[in-house]
């Protein structure tokens, strides 16, 4: 069975989860592959096009979706395996701006220094290589580093009868920005409301980890999912398992909070896999564990904590072995 396929028109993409009817309904199993553009919408494509110039608030980030999920309701956990993200154009671009980042003045938090200067940098991209080039512009530096796509913002629909901006990460996904969302991930999200409301966009070619400058190397993507509804299993936020790893998420400011929310859900996720004693799996995650940041320059900063599959003591598999069975979907039909 083929994926279905979504391929928005510009004035179809959103830039809000929830608020927003659905785009299409999938059905718990389906695989389907949807175009996504770059947090620009695909308007900066070149040094002179500056983002201040040719975007406009609150016109940026935008996701592809919502799509309905058949059967998801508030309760239940939906299973989103990214199988493929392919870049949809031989070139990403990145940029600076006044008062945004981690290492300038903000419009919150104003000094004497001036703003940072606006300046975008154009990444050729080499899939059959596996590269994206780096030129510097004020010199003839450059250099070559791994492709890594990722998908940047995926979320489900907020409770509540919440509307809230893509640019924003929280416990229904949104904003993650962190290079663990690659293919091969499955990301587990509690649904909020009848139909989950699945939503993503904002593809990089690579980031590093923090997304200092708050750009990474930004792209329109062709990505491909498998999704699964799990029944009545709850996940107060979100989750990813690979191969030989599980990582909760904790999306907060300040950074430390959103540190402390990744590590207490991932405790608590290793207790319920394990049976160990509380302070045995806070003893082993401190010791063993990785805290990758997503990004510290959003509304929210995102924080990950991982362990090792390998370190747990006969762990019983995540969410019914949700990931497993996936990827032999993927495998399977694609």
């Amino acid at each position: 069975m083929s994926p279905f396929i979504y391929r928005p028109a510009r004035d179809e993409l959103a830039y809000t989860f929830g608020g927003r009817l659905p785009v299409a309904h999938v059905r718990s199993g389906d695989l389907i592959t949807v175009h996504t553009e770059d947090c620009f919408g695909g308007l900066v494509r070149g040094p002179a096009d500056l983002p201040s110039q040719v975007c406009q608030m609150p016109y940026l980030n935008p996701v592809s979706g919502p799509f309905f999920v058949e059967d998801a309701e508030p309760g239940d956990t939906l299973a989103v395996h990214l199988v493929a993200i392919e870049p949809a154009r031989d070139w990403g671009v990145s940029a600076t701006f006044p008062y945004f980042g981690a290492l300038t003045s903000t419009s919150h938090t104003a000094t004497l220094q001036p703003p940072l200067e606006e300046r975008v940098w154009v990444y050729g991209i080499d899939r059959q290589a596996g590269v994206v080039r780096y030129r510097a512009t004020a010199s003839d530096h450059m250099v070559e580093l791994p492709l890594d796509p990722m998908i940047g913002t995926i979320g489900v629909a907020p409770a509540a009868m919440e509307s809230r901006s893509t640019i924003v990460g929280d416990y229904y996904g949104g904003n993650l920005d962190t290079p663990e969302l690659r293919a091969g991930t499955t990301l587990y999200l509690g649904v909020n409301v009848h139909g989950a409301m699945l939503a993503l966009g904002d593809g990089h070619a690579r980031q590093g980890h923090g997304e200092a400058c708050g750009v990474g190397v930004e792209i329109a993507t062709v990505t491909t999912l498998a999704i699964e509804v799990i029944k009545g299993a709850t996940t107060a936020w979100p989750r990813l398992e690979t191969d030989t790893e599980i990582m909760s998420v904790g999306c907060a400011r300040p950074l430390e909070d959103a540190y402390r929310m990744a590590h207490q859900d991932l405790t608590a996720w290793t207790v319920d896999l394990c049976g160990l004693q509380t302070l045995d799996a806070y003893q082993l995650i401190s010791q063993a564990g990785r805290a990758p940041i997503g990004n510290v320059c959003d509304p929210n900063y995102t924080v990950l904590a991982a362990i090792d599959k390998a370190l747990l003591p006969q762990p019983q598999a995540a969410y019914r072995d949700a990931h497993a069975r996936l990827r032999a979907l993927a495998a399977v039909q694609g």
